[in-house]
């Protein structure tokens, strides 16, 4: 087994007590209590038993710990008190800060970026996620190579953020982390060619593509699986979805379409994992429309979608991208309200009379099914703008002709003359010239 593979976390690590540690800061617009608690998801996504929440005021941040010392020695103290063997702090540290909180509190600590890490590295299932992993593991590790820690005596290889002595492994040889990053970055190179091409097929096809994006838990595994009658894995479970999935659905006027899930956005997401799975959200950059998905019942919603909003602009998708001029327009985004089952009645009658007036938003709930249709058809016609109705004649012996136009448009009338059939069709442009083509 190489040096650097993945095992799952053992089961120290995995039953560890944890206690969070919240900066907060003060052009912060979110709720305390929902950043505390995505923390406690977090840490609870890779097994930790959180036993505390604590939150600080962090007006001036310390270069040698972030926190100030009196908030340090409450943290320690609550650590001491619930016999935690982890501190996690919900922001991100230097090497420096890291290194001077494991020596004040006598615990190990991990910041918010080795958790996602860690998530990560758990839940990738694919070959590609385990690169994309790695890779961003080794880029985040490289500027903490002289950690070591004793009192989880619980020796593991792969890399990893809750193991013991086994993880300075990795920490033995910079230049071996180097040429292993180069390695990755090379075979991520060919998954980005190989995914182009895969699309350059599909728009040959040609099939729209409807990308899902969201933040994670807004529901997007389960509206995937509402729209597919796929199984994708869809739990109350942050980062539930690392491997993008794609499935064809069938919609009004639609035969065909593609539909992709892809990983779930979050604040502060680690920049190592934004490069390092750019060759899967290369995925939303070609799709047709990007349905937003957003946990409407969440009381950071706004925030969520800020931060989503953030990533795709990354990426160059979305209205606060930057373009290169002459580039092709970008591809629209619907928001999905999602989870309307999970507001009181009175909320529900607002957000979906907002929903209503607004011709870039659905309200719906993937669980139960409401607004569902709404949805379909909604995403049918935006697909299908630009289409045009055509009226077409075929040879009764064309019958591969009259089963393609079935498949690629929606015909709106059919009926027999003699010896031809006589088609109203309405079709989208690239379809018409592919028809015409024959």
């Amino acid at each position: 087994m190489s040096g650097f593979q993945r095992e799952t976390i053992d089961e120290v690590a995995r039953g560890a007590k944890a206690v969070i540690a919240l900066p907060e800061r003060n052009d912060s617009l979110r709720d305390t209590d929902a950043r505390l608690d995505e923390a406690a998801g977090l840490a609870a996504a890779i097994g930790l038993d959180v036993r505390d929440k604590l939150a600080f005021r962090v007006r001036q941040p310390k270069p040698a710990t972030l926190f100030g010392s009196g908030q340090v020695e409450q943290i320690a103290t609550a650590a001491r008190m619930a016999d935690a063997e982890l501190v996690v702090v919900d922001a991100a540290l230097t090497p420096v800060q890291q290194q001077n909180l494991e020596k004040a509190t006598d615990a190990k600590v991990i910041d918010r970026t080795g958790l996602i890490l860690e998530i990560f590295g758990e839940r990738a299932a694919t070959a590609e996620g385990r690169l994309q992993v790695e890779l961003a593991h080794l880029d985040y590790q490289a500027g903490r190579l002289v950690r070591s820690w004793t009192h989880l005596e619980r020796q593991r290889g792969g890399f990893g953020f809750l193991g013991g002595p086994g993880e300075t492994q990795i920490e033995a040889d910079r230049r071996m982390i180097r040429d292993r990053m180069a390695r990755l970055r090379r075979e991520l190179e060919q998954v980005r060619k190989t995914r182009g091409l895969h699309r350059a097929r599909r728009e040959r096809a040609p099939w729209p593509v409807v990308a899902l994006v969201g933040y994670t838990n807004a529901g997007k595994s389960t509206l995937f699986n509402r729209l597919t009658g796929a199984d994708v894995m869809a739990e109350n479970l942050l980062f539930a979805t690392l491997d993008p999935t794609m499935r064809q659905i069938a919609l009004p006027g639609l035969d065909k379409a593609i539909l992709s899930d892809t990983v779930g956005f979050v604040s502060d997401l680690p920049t190592q994992l934004v490069a390092a799975f750019r060759a899967t959200l290369e995925e939303v950059t070609a799709a047709d429309l990007i349905l937003h998905v957003r946990d409407i019942a969440h009381p950071d919603t706004e925030a969520q979608r800020a931060d989503v909003l953030a990533v795709l602009a990354e990426i160059g998708v979305g209205p606060q991208a930057e373009r290169e001029e002459g580039a092709p327009p970008p591809a629209p985004i619907l928001e999905v309200w999602n989870k309307l089952d999970a507001l009181a009645p009175e909320e529900h009658e607002r957000i979906t009379a907002e929903a209503a007036r607004r011709d870039d938003v659905i309200a719906l709930s993937a669980l139960t099914g409401e607004g569902v249709d709404m949805l379909r058809r909604d995403v049918s016609e935006r697909l299908l703008a630009g289409a045009e109705v055509h009226a077409i004649t075929l040879p009764l012996a064309d019958g591969a002709g009259l089963a393609w136009l079935h498949e690629h448009g929606e015909v709106l009338r059919q009926t027999v003359e003699d010896d031809t059939f006589e088609l109203e069709v309405r079709l989208a442009a690239a379809e018409w010239d592919r028809f015409r083509a024959r």
